[in-house]
């Protein structure tokens, strides 16, 4: 709830009957609102000349972008151009950028932050269920046995969520935490299973060793509701606890006695966040997480399922837009020839591409071997957010036409060669989808400043310049009569009916009342659902005798991914001002290093000099940062390797060395 005076939001607070939250909200959500009002907000267009941005009108600034694409297409082909959507953005605003892409310039070089985070729970999920969504609802976690949390410090990353899984385990629920770090949800589990970061595979497969070994899997269910037991079965025999062990660093007795835990309470709600996804085998992560609960049969069933807690507060509705190469609006898959004569149908157009665009990585090195040569970036600041800094600011450096679409000027906005001012969140209408699939409506609370526009309303005016002048003038138009029509998962929810709670997909007409478990009684979206075995593999970069440490990255309570928002709430900063180390007290005391002392930190591409703090929350030999701070961002460490699957990058692993 915003409440407004003299057109400004002067506080924000909880709606106590709404669903999911019911009243609570986290320190950002309560208190980091006033970044809107900044004096640093873009109020105008901006174009560079001679390597100085000048203010522009928006007629100058959106001929010279549909000039410089034209002029890209003609000579070089449209997939010579690539577009980045935005994951904090409305849903109507990546459904715009999309179709610019898609139907205007001709390319599926579409993609957005899920990249980084969740696209290998979108590949993982899909391959095991048919779909890539969080299976259940929050209003689940109250009620919940048991949960296993593999890869996630909720308490800091999803704090509202965090809230309601801690009532169930003060009610009597049991909580297994599987994270290398002894973080501040440690303090409520029952079992804390402190893996070797990168390890998960060979973990979850010894789990289910012991659960095949003694017999303990709902074999009704394995029977009745999936395929590919028998060569699931092969894979993780091959892992018993002794042998798991030397990998994942957790007892042969820890191991049984979890799976035995898992087995005798029915259903369990496993979670998990980017500990999961954010490695080179982020999407077979994934899938052994999924594999975990169709043997135990805790699918299809409230209080039970696979869910990925989304980190942005609308990556699951930039993925349902289809900002993203390979699919369109509701995951209809482009190279599906019956799905693109769909969209030319309502697009009303003669032919869309039908080959996968590319993905960012691919995107970015593109730049530099020239087939790239105009990236339009929307909501993203990718110099402070991708792996290897130094490496992305020359890919950046490298584009012959940068479009920049923001609300404040960033540390990527520097390369760009036009600069398009934003509305932000509340000073436009639309709508969001959070991680548990509920499209919720959100409201104009007050104007844009200066001269800026709504996103949707930009691409509309350049596909127009273009030569294609689209219908919708509205987000709702854009939703009701394009959204809702075209994506089938989203065909029953209409502006109308959002009004409240809103309503959770797939919502299949206006009757439905909205879906709030998928796969019930075991039906999955794919008809089966499907084991897929998979072996463990070690971190692109291990530690060595010149990098002896293993670096790990996340987030921190009160900041969010590069501080371009809540670096300018004062009380944020308050909170937190600067970044830390956190190294454990074995490496502390070995290197003779003191809490709060300046350190420096090096990986194989660069280094940072940042305050130790001193901690038990992480074990001997790992240290862990985020990348909030541009000066000690961990992104000048970590490694570039990606995911051969979704080419989501490793965060999470990287070998560095520290000194005094």
């Amino acid at each position: 709830m915003l409440h407004i005076k003299n057109g400004k939001i002067v506080q924000v607070t909880g709606v106590e009957d709404a669903e999911p939250n019911k009243g609570r909200l986290c320190v950002k959500g309560r208190f980091g609102y006033d970044f809107i009002y900044s004096e640093d907000r873009l109020k105008t267009p901006l174009i560079k000349e001679n390597g100085r941005f000048r203010e522009a009108s928006w007629d100058e600034a959106l001929d010279l972008v549909a000039q410089k694409f034209t002029e890209i297409i003609v000579k070089h082909g449209p997939d010579a151009l690539a577009g980045i959507s935005c994951a904090r953005s409305i849903n109507e605003d990546s459904y715009n950028m999309q179709k610019l892409f898609r139907a205007v310039i001709g390319t599926n070089n579409i993609d957005h932050c899920a990249r980084t985070c969740h696209a290998p729970t979108v590949a993982g999920l899909a391959a095991s269920f048919g779909t890539g969504a969080m299976t259940n609802s929050f209003a689940e976690f109250a009620k919940a046995k048991m949960f296993m949390v593999i890869g996630s410090n909720m308490t800091e990353a999803h704090p509202v969520a965090a809230t309601f899984l801690k009532n169930a385990v003060m009610n009597g629920a049991q909580l297994i935490l599987v994270d290398p770090r002894k973080h501040k949800l440690a303090d409520f589990a029952h079992v804390h299973a402190q893996i070797k970061v990168g390890s998960d595979i060979s973990f979850l497969n010894s789990l289910m060793h012991v659960l095949i070994q003694e017999d303990l899997y709902d074999q009704k269910f394995v029977d009745s509701c999936t395929i590919g037991f028998k060569e699931l079965k092969e894979k993780v025999l091959t892992y018993p606890p002794e042998e798991a062990s030397k990998i994942c660093g957790v007892s042969p007795d820890m191991i049984r006695d979890i799976a035995r835990r898992l087995a005798s309470v029915k259903p369990c709600m496993l979670c998990y966040t980017l500990g999961i996804t954010e490695h080179t085998c982020g999407r077979n992560n994934v899938v052994s997480t999924a594999n975990l609960q169709m043997l135990l049969g805790n699918m299809g069933m409230e209080c039970g399922g696979v869910n990925p807690l989304r980190g942005q507060n609308n990556v699951q509705g930039a993925c349902d837009m289809g900002a993203l190469p390979n699919v369109f609006p509701g995951y209809l898959k482009v190279i599906d020839p019956e799905a693109r004569a769909k969209f030319e149908k309502a697009w009303n157009v003669d032919h869309l591409p039908d080959k996968n665009g590319l993905m960012i990585p691919q995107m970015m090195d593109g730049l530099v071997t020239g087939a790239i040569k105009g990236l339009y970036i929307f909501g993203e600041n990718l110099a402070n957010t991708e792996p290897d800094i130094r490496k992305v600011e020359h890919e950046l450096a490298s584009a012959e036409f940068l479009v920049c679409q923001d609300i404040f000027q960033t540390e990527t906005t520097r390369f760009a060669h036009v600069i398009l001012p934003a509305a932000a969140w509340s000073e436009n209408d639309g709508t969001f989808a959070s991680s548990e699939r509920r499209i919720s409506r959100v409201r104009t609370a007050s104007p844009p400043p200066g001269d800026a526009k709504p996103n949707w309303w930009i691409f509309k005016q350049i596909a127009k310049r273009m030569g294609q002048d689209w219908p919708s003038d509205s987000a709702r138009e854009i939703w009701d009569n394009e959204v809702s029509q075209l994506a089938p998962p989203l065909t029953g929810i209409k502006y109308s009916r959002l009004e409240g709670d809103g309503l959770q997909f797939p919502c299949t007409d206006e009757a439905h009342p909205g879906t709030c478990f998928l796969h019930k009684d075991g039906k999955f979206s794919c008809g089966l659902g499907q084991f897929i075995p998979v072996d463990w593999t070690p971190p692109a970069e291990v530690a060595d005798k010149d990098y002896p440490l293993v670096l790990s990255t996340g987030r921190r309570l009160t900041h969010y991914h590069t501080r371009t928002q809540t670096g300018r709430c004062v009380g944020l900063n308050d909170l937190l001002s600067e970044e830390t180390a956190d190294i454990s007290f074995a490496d502390a005391g070995a290197l003779g290093i003191l809490q709060g002392e300046t350190i420096r930190v090096k990986s194989r591409r660069g280094e940072v000099s940042i305050k130790a703090n001193i901690t038990g929350e992480v074990p001997q030999g790992m240290v862990w940062m985020s990348f909030h701070f541009r000066e000690t961002c961990a992104n000048w460490l970590t490694n570039p390797a990606l995911d051969p699957v979704t080419m989501t990058a490793e965060f999470k692993a990287c070998a560095i060395s520290i000194e005094k």
